[in-house]
């Protein structure tokens, strides 16, 4: 993998962001930002000469690594603004050929909090809190009113048959895994009118202030399917962070479901929705075992991927517990 300094980075960048800001900007402070196993994320400035400078973020793929969702992420989050969901404004974007070695997104900086533990303990947030839980309702809503054709690219399929092949790539036995495949083949739900999902809704992919949530980010795993992904993979249990609301720690399943349903009009089946809170676990736990391969086999070198393979048994008791 080809590692780029802030420097070298930087100047690449003033190439990228001209024509979006003008000739002759100025882009410096490059910083990489805590967070995101598995995109390089960079905080930094930019100004024309003579003008303020304002803050912005770069995420792009690691150059080396295959490229990812993030190349779909600029269509989709102009189509989200579309749909009234709060996000970050797009400043610019690009594939591997043009002109930062990745595909990348850069947009503009939005002050708040991401930082799931600050969100569930800061007492600047003490008085928002309450109200998170419904607001994520209203704003999953809108999410899945984005019309699917406004995001060429996007792609759908059976998320149970994805997580199949996943795991039985990965070449590891993990029983309590298959109980949870059996339980959910043996209690699925009926398919659900296919909309845009952002795939990975959660705490710690929110920027919050005072005043509710301010962005929602990381759209890379965005896809089309069943709407009630998104609610259960917010319920999951990894995302509540030691803290025992079921929604990201700050909300309760009633304040989620009433407010999605008024934005939405459609009706929550509770049943259907611990259906896809199991899918959630199950999928994370994947997840974990996959990242943590991606450090073992030497293809990204990460302590935080290696780190994350010890909660692995966490999500299969998790699991045990949700399956009774």
């Amino acid at each position: 993998m080809t590692t780029v300094s802030g420097a070298d980075l930087a100047g690449r960048l003033r190439a990228v962001l001209e024509p979006s800001l003008g000739p002759g900007v100025v882009v410096e402070d490059m910083g990489v930002l805590a967070g995101g196993s598995s995109r390089e994320t960079w905080s930094f400035s930019a100004h024309r000469p003579g003008d303020p400078a304002r803050r912005y973020v770069l995420r792009r793929d690691p150059p080396g690594v295959p490229a990812s969702g993030v190349r779909l992420e600029s269509g989709l989050l102009a189509a989200a603004a579309r749909a009234e969901v709060p996000v970050p404004t797009v400043v610019a974007s690009g594939d591997v050929d043009d002109g930062l070695g990745a595909c990348f997104v850069v947009v503009e900086f939005v002050e708040g909090e991401t930082i799931p533990r600050r969100i569930l303990r800061d007492e600047r947030l003490a008085g928002v809190r309450p109200q998170l839980a419904a607001k994520c309702g209203r704003i999953l809503a809108a999410i899945h009113r984005i019309p699917p054709a406004d995001v060429p690219g996007l792609v759908g399929g059976d998320p149970l048959e994805q997580l199949r092949e996943l795991i039985d790539g990965l070449g590891q036995a993990h029983p309590a895994f298959e109980l949870g495949f059996r339980w959910l083949l043996a209690n699925r739900p009926p398919l659900r009118a296919e909309t845009v999902v952002h795939g990975d809704f959660r705490n710690g992919n929110l920027i919050i202030g005072p005043d509710g949530v301010r962005a929602v980010l990381d759209w890379e795993l965005a896809h089309l399917g069943d709407p009630l992904e998104d609610l259960g993979w917010l319920c999951q249990k990894a995302w509540r962070f030691g803290a025992t609301l079921p929604v990201g720690g700050f909300g309760t399943i009633d304040d989620l479901v009433d407010s999605y349903e008024q934005a939405s009009a459609r009706r929550v089946d509770r049943d259907a929705l611990h259906w896809w809170e199991v899918l959630a676990t199950l999928r994370w736990g994947i997840i974990c075992i996959a990242q943590t391969t991606t450090h073992v086999s030497g293809a990204l070198r990460s302590v935080e991927l290696a780190a994350i393979g010890r909660r692995v048994c966490e999500v299969e008791w998790d699991l045990l517990e949700l399956l009774g």
